[in-house]
């Protein structure tokens, strides 16, 4: 009786407590919705990074938290920090979103984290899936452009690099520019306001003293005279006519009109001062206009753009200047150079070598830096490129420059690095092979075209894979100090297997011609055609007299059947064991099967299916050399054989 009101009085707590739950939860979601409204308006002016904190404050709360995790990874990617965008790409998707540019853009963040693998499945995945035409076209391209990933990756070049330690920021450097001993850059420091599409400072161009110890202790850092406004981004500068006319990129003043805002400005040193900059008339007004160079001899200025004709993204042009100063029409640089994707930060070496950055061309990562030779971008690789953004690429001298990068282990957002030219000479290994068929009875072996051949580490793992061209004929690079194994495979043919190694093969320096130097090693691969019951000798494989123990020299031998077997895991043998006419025939025929269920049991021990294998020993019934004389005659009929007797289909 006591119990009633107690349980009256739960019943109206529980009551309340619940209906205080219900107004938190409202409450959270309509601040959720205010938080994303917020968020949607900052990403509408380009203001990434404070879209970002209100997005984030509303993803505690959100309905939708996988399209809240988009609009995250969206803010990152459009203030050109990919990278960090992956894990909200990811989160996105594993919570059900599928707005499809999801997949592409979760792929090339994967790629910018130096994912390679993961990056690959999933942009093979949207290319076989997606609608988006655009998207779809460029997710074809990166999955190419895979294919001279580890060419890349192996291509070693002979670069020293180091990070400017002393001179870089927490901020952001990139630009390089050689002038008068000075170095010219641009910089995200000391801006009072900080830029709301990344949270860094505005872009500024700042000078310093070169010296051979930059790398290690700085001097004075000082802003370029007369050149940079507050709250607008001012960067890039090159100079042409000794020094004294100069033009860089200034705009993304934060408006809505945001990225498109950006476009090339000259000013003239006259009088000990910079004159007031100038729009350059060879602007888009509708396009991102940035990253000038000028030629060595100032005759030429190159710049990227996204206006409207081009190619892809940002694509690079170059603008002829005549005697008097005037800029002539912009011309694209055309498809040898441009790709679908981006092309930007130009560089004209001293020597006339054309540098640019790319993220269309294959690579290792978004932006990866590029010589053109003969008309045509060759990747610089490592150490020079990683799997960040690598960029603005400068040359002071044949062995000597500065670039950008944001690589990992850097001190800032992006950094300063040094370039030098190593004086050891470097070596490239290749392998040049054929690929041919035997068939059974053929008087010859053949040419086989378009046959797959795999390139497998001393682990026995994938590496890359290749198809042999019209003449057989296929290349694979290799590391140095390394073994690997060839493999091609074809129904109804034994699979081909050939071992190469670059061990001890380096010479010495004093002996490599050139800074750079290619060795070509050879290779042939023969697919032998699969006959059942055909007998096929196993060479080199000795026992003790009147035993039947297998030796040390006879396990190298079955350790190549070994291979043959797990090589063709569809073939079941017949291993059989001969001996000479010496003896009687009673012991010959017991000799020869212990000796075959020997060897049986050895490869048994390898990890071969005993259903795989039968010993059978014929000891003198099967003479190869009758009425032998000689040793060199009794030898041969002491053999060691195996056949095929099943295939399994």
């Amino acid at each position: 009786m006591h119990q009633m009101p107690y349980a009256n009085q739960l019943i109206r707590s529980l009551k309340h407590v619940s209906f205080l739950a219900l107004i938190a939860l409202l409450l959270s979601a309509c601040g959720a919705s205010q938080q994303l409204a917020k968020g949607d308006k900052r990403f509408e002016m380009e203001q990434y990074d404070k879209a970002i904190e209100y997005y984030t404050q509303a993803l505690k709360s959100s309905k939708n938290p996988g399209e809240t995790n988009y609009k995250i990874a969206e803010s990152y990617r459009l203030s050109n920090r990919l990278a960090e965008a992956e894990p909200f790409y990811k989160a996105a998707l594993d919570g059900g979103y599928r707005k499809e540019e999801a997949f592409y853009y979760h792929g090339m963040a994967l790629k910018a984290n130096g994912k390679y693998e993961e990056a690959l499945n999933q942009l093979q995945d949207y290319a076989n899936i997606g609608t988006n035409s655009r998207l779809k076209g460029l997710a074809a391209r990166e999955v190419e452009n895979f294919g001279q990933l580890s060419d890349i990756m192996r291509g070693r070049q002979a670069y020293e690099v180091q990070n400017l330690q002393a001179l870089n920021s927490e901020a952001s450097e990139f630009g390089p520019y050689i002038l008068n001993n000075e170095l010219v850059f641009s910089s995200t420091r000391g801006s009072g306001k900080a830029y709301m599409g990344n949270g860094e400072g505005f872009i500024d161009i700042y000078t310093t003293a070169l010296t051979d110890s930059i790398a290690e202790k700085a001097g004075e850092v000082r802003k370029y005279d007369n050149v940079n406004l507050e709250n607008m981004h001012d960067a890039l500068a090159t100079f042409a006519n000794d020094g004294r006319t100069m033009v860089f990129a200034r705009g993304n003043e934060g408006s809505k009109k945001g990225r498109r805002n950006v476009d090339l400005f000259v000013t003239y040193f006259r009088s000990n001062a910079w004159t007031e900059p100038k729009l350059l008339t060879i602007n888009d007004a509708r396009a991102w206009d940035s990253s000038p160079a000028f030629s060595p001899d100032g005759k030429t200025l190159y710049f990227s753009s996204d206006r409207k004709g081009g190619l892809g993204g940002n694509d690079i042009y170059k603008v002829e200047i005549d005697d008097n100063g005037r800029f002539g029409a912009p011309e694209n640089l055309g498809p040898d150079i441009n790709t679908p994707g981006n092309e930007s930060f130009v560089h004209v070496a001293p020597d006339g070598t054309l540098y640019i950055a790319s993220d269309g061309l294959p690579g290792l990562g978004n932006l990866d830096l590029f010589r053109v030779e003969n008309g045509k971008p060759v990747n610089m690789g490592t150490p020079v490129n990683s799997a960040g953004d690598d960029f603005s690429i400068y040359f002071q001298s044949p062995i000597r420059g500065f670039f950008s990068s944001n690589r990992e282990g850097g001190k800032g957002g992006d950094d300063l690095y040094s370039l030098v030219k190593s004086q050891r000479k470097q070596v490239n290994f290749y392998v040049d092979g054929t690929v041919y068929l035997r068939r059974d009875k053929a008087k010859q072996q053949t040419i086989a075209p378009n046959q797959l051949v795999i390139l497998q580490n001393e682990k026995g793992q994938k590496i890359k894979e290749t198809n042999s061209d019209a003449e057989g004929k296929f290349s694979f690079a290799l590391d140095t100090a390394s073994t690997y194994s060839l493999v091609s495979e074809k129904p109804g043919f034994f699979t081909a297997r050939y071992r190469i190694s670059t061990i001890g093969k380096i010479p010495s320096q004093d002996k490599l011609l050139e800074d750079i130097n290619d060795i070509r090693l050879t290779a042939t691969l023969v697919l032998n055609e699969i006959v059942k019951e055909k007998p096929i000798v196993l060479e080199n494989i000795f026992y003790d007299f009147d035993k039947a123990d297998i030796r040390p020299d006879a396990a190298v031998e079955l350790d190549k059947l070994v291979e043959v077997l797990n090589d063709n895991p569809n073939i079941s043998i017949e291993l059989s064991s001969h001996t000479d006419v010496r003896g009687s025939d009673v012991y010959n025929q017991d000799l020869s099967q212990r000796r075959a269920e020997s060897a049986v049991e050895y490869i048994i021990s390898k990890g071969i299916d005993r259903s795989r294998i039968t010993a059978k020993g014929y000891g003198e019934s099967r003479l190869v050399v009758k009425n032998a004389k000689t040793d060199a005659e009794h030898q041969r009929n002491r053999r060691t054989e195996f056949k095929v007797v099943r295939i399994k289909e």
